[in-house]
């Protein structure tokens, strides 16, 4: 690419809230700084209280490339960290980026052409979840898979389009500024609050398979229940908070955990026919499994019926016993208000 072109190219943001992410910080962090990006780029780690060797590893990313720099997050919550990170950068674009998500070659100037074609408030695409341990690439094939997870397209793939959400996001700053950033208090699901809050306001949320973030899965299955027992509990919080957001894929997994309870309890105490519903769903789980298994080691395929049943009925329990009173917390919480632009100074000095 030429220097005039480059020129041209809006300089990028990269946000990453972390906390006890030293397992993956350092590739992570690789992948962006390996980006054929010809723009100006930053990478901005809020860091979260952290008991492991995060701190350091980012002290030494940050000694290593005058790109990289840290804000502190002392609460550790995702959505602080974001907006911590977002106020602590200067650039015109904001990518997104988890402690434990590796950005594809190509991801951000796609991403941000994509920006300007589109005329998108933000841009995403696919989570692909790929394991390294025999359990991870149970859990990852779960999350890939439609018996997993439904038609989410940043999880199953599909076409390019318009989208309710998009996996992480690349923004317009002034889009976050708007909206005052995150929620802070959505603990969970802040990336589906954010876009909605978008898309009521007009902005275009855009999905594509070109954009490809690789996600590790929880290490194991109590990690991976309390994963998805948040994402109930907090998609609930979601649906109270912004009347009218519900979707029928986000009530299959507590109507599954619903018709299970009352199929072992009537079968109990009725008849034993009413059994026939937990064996349903144990037999569709087997038969998903063996599909979606295909590729897999023998013990990483005798796993994904566990990734399965754990994710469905973790999600559905915390959705249903999600409590009203967590939702008048965040519903009496003061509305966002609009980003500090200490950004300005940033850029005014760059």
């Amino acid at each position: 690419m030429n220097t005039k072109a480059a020129e041209e190219l809006p300089a990028v943001s990269v946000i990453m809230p972390v906390l006890n992410e030293e397992r993956h910080l350092r590739t992570a962090v690789r992948r962006i700084l390996e980006q054929d990006y010809a723009g100006e780029l930053e990478v901005v780690i809020a860091l979260g209280p952290s008991t492991d060797r995060t701190d350091e590893i980012a002290a030494e990313l940050v000694a290593e490339d005058p790109r990289v720099r840290t804000v502190p997050n002392p609460t550790g919550r995702t959505p602080a960290g974001l907006n911590a990170a977002i106020r602590g950068s200067r650039h015109p674009i904001v990518v997104r980026v988890d402690g434990h998500g590796l950005l594809t070659p190509g991801y951000i100037g796609t991403a941000v052409r994509l920006l300007d074609e589109m005329e998108a408030a933000n841009v995403g695409g696919i989570m692909f979840a790929e394991g390294e341990t025999e359990w991870e690439k149970a859990v990852a094939a779960a999350m890939t898979s439609k018996i997993g997870v439904g038609n989410a397209a940043f999880h199953t793939g599909g076409l390019a389009g318009p989208a309710d959400t998009v996996y992480l996001g690349v923004f317009r700053r002034e889009v976050l500024e708007k909206q005052g950033g995150y929620n802070e208090e959505f603990v969970r699901a802040q990336d589906w609050e954010l876009n909605y809050r978008i898309r009521q306001d007009g902005g275009l949320i855009w999905f594509t398979p070109q954009l490809k973030v690789t996600y590790r899965p929880r290490p194991s299955v109590r990690a991976l229940a309390k994963q998805y027992k948040d994402y109930g509990r907090w998609r609930r919080v979601v649906t109270r908070y912004h009347r009218g957001s519900v979707n029928l894929r986000y009530l299959a997994p507590p109507a599954a955990v619903l018709a299970m309870l009352l199929g072992v309890m009537l079968g109990a105490a009725v008849h034993p026919a009413f059994l026939a519903v937990p064996c349903l769903y144990l037999l569709g789980i087997l038969a998903g499994a063996a599909v979606g298994g295909r590729g897999l080691s023998v013990r990483a395929r005798l796993q994904l019926p566990v990734a399965l049943m754990t994710m469905h009925l973790s999600w559905g329990f915390g959705f249903l016993t999600s409590p009203r009173s967590l939702a008048r917390r965040v519903i009496g919480s003061r509305t966002p208000a609009p980003m500090t632009r200490a950004s300005e100074a940033g850029r005014a000095e760059a």
